[in-house]
């Protein structure tokens, strides 16, 4: 089991860890998650940044939303980056990688440069359709058996990645959870005008398994934004950030670091 990280309160109700030294580095997880969903890549990214893993609002300490859309969410967040005073980086993953590019697009003043980790981008019409019912159904039956997610994630192999999964999904605040689906479901993504207007470098990493968050979406995003980048992870799926924590650690390092201004701290 991947244990819990201590935890801080910060601006905007939100609630998560902080640790290590150097520019300011916001990490956002997916629905149903908490900030221990990054726990594997902290480790080599508190080596050069100081790593903010905040929970999401309505997931583990962070307060509901009431009203849910994106623009509320990324508020939240936009207040903890105005606190923090200097231009932050910012990496979100699944719903997470959605919040991000948003606060990118609507609060620029605040992020230097951001990565969408497994992120979606113009669903087709199938994948629209399975993802509403599965946001339909927890909103009217609350907290489902995940088996059926953690195979789509981690395949059958039982791992401390998977068990934690469960836990989460099992553990989380059934009405965050099933409000953050809901605007997870029925938004498409960033669109191309949004995309083509991003001040701020941007990078876009999936798995190359990973069918709903694929990779031709990850690319089309990088080619519409002008200053982006597009990586695909092979061999990993939707959990990349648990499962291929290494490698994408390292890629947010390198990417990140070319964001550095010659007054940061090293």
């Amino acid at each position: 089991m991947i244990p819990a990280l201590p935890r801080s309160e910060f601006s905007g109700d939100l609630t998560g860890y902080c640790g290590g030294s150097g520019p300011d580095l916001l990490l956002i997880h997916g629905v149903g998650l908490r900030a221990e969903a990054w726990s594997a890549m902290l480790p080599i990214l508190q080596q050069q940044f100081t790593v903010y893993a905040l929970d999401m609002p309505g997931h583990g300490g962070s307060a509901l939303i009431q009203t849910c859309d994106l623009a509320a969410y990324s508020q939240r967040f936009a207040a903890f980056c105005a606190d923090l005073g200097a231009p932050v980086c910012v990496a979100g993953h699944s719903m997470g990688a959605m919040i991000a590019i948003d606060l990118a697009s609507q609060y620029p003043q605040h992020i230097r440069a951001v990565t969408a980790l497994n992120a979606i981008y113009q669903r087709a019409a199938s994948a629209a359709n399975a993802v509403q019912t599965r946001a339909a159904t927890l909103k009217t039956s609350g907290l489902q058996d995940p088996s059926d997610t953690l195979k789509r994630w981690f395949g059958d192999k039982e791992s401390p990645a998977s068990t934690a999964c469960r836990a989460w999904l099992t553990g989380c605040d059934p009405t965050g959870y099933a409000d953050a689906y809901q605007v997870f479901a029925h938004n498409p993504g960033p669109d191309a005008a949004t995309l083509a207007a991003l001040a701020c470098p941007a990078l876009f990493m999936t798995g190359a398994n990973d069918p709903n968050s694929s990779p031709a979406m990850s690319q089309a995003m990088a080619e519409l934004c002008p200053n982006g980048q597009a990586i695909i992870v092979n061999d990993a799926a939707h959990m990349a950030p648990m499962t291929h924590a290494d490698m994408m650690a390292q890629e947010l390092i390198r990417f990140f670091n070319q964001t550095r201004g010659p007054h940061d701290p090293q």
